[in-house]
């Protein structure tokens, strides 16, 4: 367990990768602002 397990948070950090482990960055205000858009179209 260590930077060359690709199963572990250090290892992810080291190889570059993301997966359950590291999830990627989510932009929550991106996500929130077409689901509003949507609602605005129905009306």
């Amino acid at each position: 367990m260590g930077r060359g397990d690709i199963k572990t948070k250090k290892g992810k950090i080291f190889a570059g990768s993301f997966g359950k482990t590291r999830p990627a960055k989510v932009n929550t205000a991106a996500k929130a602002a077409p689901a509003k858009k949507a609602a605005a179209k129905k009306k």
